[in-house]
């Protein structure tokens, strides 16, 4: 599909393509006198997932492919690429570089959580990478200049191609504040601006932003954003939201946005044709992993995957604290009621990040711990999702609400089982499901419903994973690392793991059923001779019946007799 009023070819032009489609070789189809295509490939948010989707050795396969068909081939990401699992966070990202740097990457820019080993451990990995990490709106707060390079320019099929870097200002709070201190967000839009001046300067044929901004509604600095307010800007290739391209708005629009999802699920290819030197059309698409369902590995891309898994196998063996107990992280109590691991947890997510609150999910606790050293391959069996830790704003009532949904299965199974730090409160068993949580207390005092406090939980939970809706509504106020991280680092500060289980929920064990009978008051009847007829004190009898006065009694009531 063509895209865009601009890009329209002209029928000779048209007529030009299929005669060369029949008659020349391949990389004719994208390069004679007149006209020339050149292809995008592009990733976004892949979080070192190097196995998820398509995959990674899949991906250079595919990039393979594209580059025999089309020589002019750029590959670009989109940031949110060099952390998320154990595969990038043992290397502190150094393994997912080496993978870009074989696949044949160009450029990238770099998303929120790329930050996340710290300012400084990112321009070491640009350094590493065979390509620029770029981005224009990172300013240093000391002389104003930018943090790494704002664009690139790529010749390429006779052609020059702009391509400039934005990062989301969410950044700020997307990562731990520490990681880009120093550091200023300049407004997207109005860098972009300055981009496209001088770019437009330099003689470019075409002008491409490499952005982690993302569309969604909560945030303001978007590409729609960009977009909307500068002109000059041919394609975005966007990252950050997780948006599918199907799901962008770009009907009728000059500037074209395009993005793949999350996690290699797709792969974007972008094919842009210039005539003499003119952009005339943009022609998105997706290939997903169902198209890649055969197509073979590259193997010096999974070979160097199983090399890193390897070399993680001895990292994973490092030792980071020591327990003289096991740390209980079983199916069936974690799902169902309060460990000392889910604790260790629940206290590592408070203490680091210093919020009220801490809530996680006992369905994400997946292993025990046994007594002896703790290594860190220990602490990645129990936490193996990746999920990142946030901190959000919630009122009193978001928080007993969570509390109520994550025991309303109690005392059955649920993943969704409320672990807890910061808070203290009674479940009533005697309540129906949704009203049995009482006594709420915050750090000894007592829950406020209108009250704001900042919960710590992980990303899972606070998009309304394990149906924790109430989460999905609430003001990010930090994004931090990897819970599993969190973890480690917070074993490491203790001199000893507490052994007990500290209890943040006491429970209202629900009171049998006492089998009653009916029984007909008669005329003559008085209160004591009844309760003796059935071996029972005539006080139980009336308090039973809450009888406001015991000597008084009506012939044909009906009195509730319990159990002796």
């Amino acid at each position: 599909m063509i895209i865009g009023s601009k890009k329209r070819l002209s029928l000779l032009l048209v007529l030009t393509m299929v005669v060369t489609l029949v008659f020349a070789p391949v990389a004719g189809v994208y390069a004679d006198a007149d006209s020339v295509v050149i292809t995008i490939v592009h990733t976004n948010d892949t979080h070192s997932r190097v196995d998820a989707g398509i995959g990674f050795a899949k991906v250079a396969t595919k990039i393979k492919e594209v580059k025999e068909a089309n020589p002019n081939t750029l590959v670009i990401d989109a940031g949110d690429t060099l952390h998320g699992q154990t595969f990038a966070t043992i290397s502190k990202g150094e393994s997912i570089i080496g993978l870009m740097n074989a696949m044949g990457y160009d450029v990238m820019t770099p998303g929120n959580h790329d930050f996340n080993y710290g300012q400084e451990r990112l321009l070491e990995l640009a350094g590493q990478a065979n390509f620029p990490i770029i981005t224009a709106n990172l300013i240093k707060k000391d002389d104003g200049t930018p943090l790494m390079d704002p664009y690139v320019i790529k010749e390429i099929g006779g052609l020059k191609i702009g391509i400039f870097g934005l990062s989301t200002p969410e950044t700020a709070y997307k990562t731990n504040p520490l990681n880009v201190e120093g550091l200023t967000f300049a407004n997207p839009a109005e860098i972009s601006k300055k981009m496209v001046e001088e770019l437009k300067a330099k003689g470019v044929n075409a002008i491409i932003a490499l952005a982690h901004l993302g569309i969604d509604k909560e945030s303001t600095d978007t590409s729609y954003s960009v977009r909307n307010n500068v002109k000059g800007i041919d394609l975005i290739i966007d990252g950050h939201s997780h948006t599918l391209l199907g799901d962008i708005d770009n009907e009728g629009k000059d500037t074209i946005i395009v993005s793949t999802g999350e996690y290699t699920n797709n792969l974007g290819i972008v094919n842009l044709k210039f005539e003499n030197g003119e952009l005339k059309a943009i022609e998105p698409s997706l290939y997903t992993k169902d198209d890649a369902a055969e197509l073979k590995e590259d193997e010096e891309v999974a070979a160097l995957m199983n090399e890193t898994t390897e070399k993680n196998k001895v990292i994973t063996s490092v030792v980071v604290g020591k327990t003289d107990v096991i740390l209980d992280g079983e199916r069936a109590q974690v799902r169902g009621g309060e460990t000392n691991l889910s604790n260790l947890i629940t206290d590592a997510m408070l203490n680091l990040t210093g919020a009220d609150i801490a809530i996680t999910n006992g369905g994400g606790i997946r292993a025990s711990i046994q007594p002896g050293e703790i290594t860190m391959g220990d602490i990645i069996t129990v936490l193996p999702f990746g999920n990142y830790v946030v901190v959000k704003e919630y009122t009193g009532d978001q928080v007993l609400k969570a509390l109520e949904h994550g025991t309303a299965s109690y005392p059955d199974l649920a993943g969704s089982f409320a672990q807890v730090a910061g808070l203290t409160y009674t479940l009533d068993l005697n309540q129906e499901a949704g009203k049995r949580v009482k006594d709420v207390k915050v750090k000894g005092a007592a829950l406020d419903l209108n009250k704001k406090y900042k919960v710590a939980t992980n990303d899972f939970m606070a998009v309304g994973g394990d149906d924790y809706t109430m989460f999905m509504d609430g003001e990010l106020v930090l994004e931090m690392g990897g819970l599993d991280e969190i973890l480690l680092e917070y074993v490491k500060s203790l001199d000893a793991i507490p052994a007990a289980v500290q209890p943040r929920m006491s429970v209202v064990e629900k009171k049998e059923e006492v089998l009653t009978e009916t029984y007909t008051v008669k005329l003559g009847d008085v209160l004591w001779k009844i309760a003796e007829k059935f071996g029972l004190a005539w006080e139980k009898l009336a308090e039973y019946n809450a009888l406001k006065d015991p000597h008084l009694i009506f012939p044909e009531q009906k009195l509730m007799i319990p159990a002796n």
